[in-house]
């Protein structure tokens, strides 16, 4: 095991990794658009000497390759890309992209990686097994996951188990919170399209209203949650917009409606886009009308596996104190695309703690959110001692 000396992230690193941090927080990217972060990643990889590979337009990933025999082979993935909301932190090192912000700590994420990537390289020769260190675009969008996925990030060979971590303003700094099973929900979007026909409001029985359809839709959505749904399990249908009609006086022809499912069960997720659909088109055709449903899943829930929940918990435990590490008690119902590697290969995914006392936590996606950067040391240091404690062992 290493000595406490060995796992603490010398001051020059620190220093560099400070660095890091604020470049990318100063120039960030969005979604698929992360063409200038992939390039400083691969930099900063090609500065300290470490070999790495491109997968897909932005993507990188990194093989440490154990010198201590065969192991277990265990990937650690990073989200490097931001969300277009215009900063309002003050920070001295803000955005230098108007409208572009790393509001869900991603720079975070990514230094913190690129530390992991550093240690683990130098203590290769104390390593069994492999280290695959995923640095993933598109995180915030559709499929970019499953697309690193398709692309082969997890096999030749292939990954046993997988970890990550989302900075979280919702617990105090330094802290880390672990969940059993589903830590955050899926999350799918839908389009109801409603079709009836066209009229003179002084005529209704000509017509067929869309707008009376879609309030009776509108209506009988949530009794999927009330009524359809396991009471003690979280659910969520929600439509967020909704748009019809030309005049005051005119039947609607058309009206169409968007919205967003959420559920922490790989079951709830097939069942609400099946009775979404179903009960769409019988209201619909009760009235006289049509309902066009078009369901398109995103993201599937993060499913932690529990062994290697444990390993991390254990693991944060002997870093950080028993009393630095807590069991939450809810998943969130915030989606990651994490879920997708938490299908094909045992895996957990938890949350660091940036919340500091005195000062105002804002919540991610939020333009003043920030974090203080002694965060990203302790990163690090668990990443590397989780990973190091892990490779002493087989996979279970």
């Amino acid at each position: 095991m290493l000595t406490k000396k060995e796992l603490e992230v010398q001051k020059d690193l620190e220093t560099k990794l400070y660095e890091i941090r604020r470049h990318l927080h100063q120039h960030p990217e969005l979604s698929f658009q992360e063409h200038e972060t992939s390039r400083f990643i691969a930099s900063c990889l090609e500065e300290w000497g470490i070999p790495y590979q491109d997968i897909g337009e932005t993507g990188i990933f990194v093989d440490i390759i154990g010198e201590n025999g065969d192991g277990a082979h265990i990937g650690i993935r990073a989200d490097i890309d931001a969300l277009p909301i215009h900063e309002q932190t003050g920070l001295d090192f803000s955005s230098k992209n108007p409208g572009v912000m790393h509001a869900c700590g991603h720079d975070g994420h990514t230094t913190i990686l690129l530390g992991t990537v550093y240690q683990l390289y130098h203590l290769r020769s104390q390593l069994s097994g492999r280290v695959r260190c995923i640095f993933q675009p598109g995180e915030e969008a559709d499929g970019a996951a499953e697309q690193l996925i398709k692309l082969g990030v997890l096999e030749n060979p292939s990954v046993d188990a997988m970890l990550a971590l989302h900075l979280w303003p919702h617990l105090p700094h330094r802290t880390v919170g672990v969940k059993y099973g589903a830590i955050t929900a899926s999350c799918d979007d839908f389009e109801i399209i409603v079709e009836g026909k066209g009229g003179h409001s002084a005529r209704p029985h000509q017509a067929i209203d869309a707008i009376t359809i879609s309030s009776q839709i509108l209506q009988a959505l949530p009794t999927l949650v009330t009524k359809e749904s396991n009471p003690v399990e979280p659910v969520v249908v929600h439509v967020g917009k909704i748009g019809g009609g030309t005049a005051s006086n005119v039947v609607a022809d058309k009206v169409v409606m968007e919205g967003t499912t959420r559920s922490v069960t790989r079951e709830t997720r097939k069942r609400l886009a099946a009775q979404i659909t179903e009960m769409c088109q019988n209201i619909a055709q009760v009235f006289g009308g049509k309902a066009i449903v078009n369901y398109k899943e995103s993201h599937p829930p993060v499913i932690n596996s529990d062994w290697v929940t444990k390993e991390l918990e254990e693991g944060a435990k002997e870093l950080l104190g028993t009393e630095n590490v807590f069991q939450l008690k809810e998943p969130s119902m915030g989606a990651d695309d994490f879920g997708a590697f938490a299908e094909k290969v045992p895996s957990t995914y938890f949350r660091l703690g940036v919340a500091q006392e005195g000062k105002p936590a804002f919540d991610l996606h939020h333009p003043q959110f920030e974090f203080h950067e002694s965060i990203i040391p302790v990163g690090v240091e668990l990443f590397t001692h989780v990973i190091m404690r892990r490779l002493h062992k087989g996979v279970e």
